[in-house]
């Protein structure tokens, strides 16, 4: 199996696993940090996540406080989300789309539909990468083809998130405090 159609295996078939399948039991740090690594994909020398990173992210409010040392199904769930969002947006955007997607329901719902969105872009995703590759192995200018390829769905992609986060905390901020920026 060349490197192409791994990732595009992986593309397809690596999902972080349902809320049922989340530990029922609560798990100290290293246990959290090793169980994150099989939640989403990576690929040697990937930043994954760290206990600093759990710190700083528990210290912020962005994930809940460990209860004890122990982290349960609802902190699995939030650093789920968390390492696939770091990638791509800054932790002051993903505070706001995580507060507004959990606003009104649970924890386990939120983190439902976190999946099925997560699962039809990476279905997406593997589509596009077959389409290009085939089976085939490509030559390095067609690999450059892709990887620029990738990039431009990445920045218009990113562009619409941003795009949609800037209106969303247009409308959660108050108008006083707008205005008092501005001044």
């Amino acid at each position: 199996m060349n490197d192409l159609t791994d990732l595009q295996a992986r593309l397809r078939d690596h999902r972080p696993v349902d809320w049922d399948q989340l530990p029922d039991f609560s798990l100290y740090m290293d246990q959290v940090l090793s169980y994150m690594d099989r939640q989403v994909i990576r690929f040697d020398g990937d930043d994954g996540l760290t206990a600093a990173m759990v710190n700083n992210y528990t210290k912020s409010g962005l994930a809940p406080r460990a209860e004890g040392k122990k982290y349960g199904r609802e902190h699995l769930a939030y650093f789920t989300a968390i390492c696939v969002l770091k990638r791509v947006m800054s932790t002051r955007d993903m505070d706001l789309l995580i507060r507004e997607e959990l606003q009104d329901r649970p924890v386990r719902d939120g983190y439902a539909a976190f999946r099925q969105s997560l699962d039809k872009a990476l279905n997406i995703t593997a589509d596009e990468l077959a389409a290009r590759t085939g089976d085939g192995e490509l030559d390095d200018p067609a690999l450059a083809d892709a990887a620029i390829h990738f990039a431009l769905l990445s920045y218009a992609a990113g562009v619409a998130g941003s795009r949609c986060v800037a209106l969303l905390r247009e409308r959660k901020e108050p108008r006083g405090k707008k205005e008092k920026e501005r001044a």
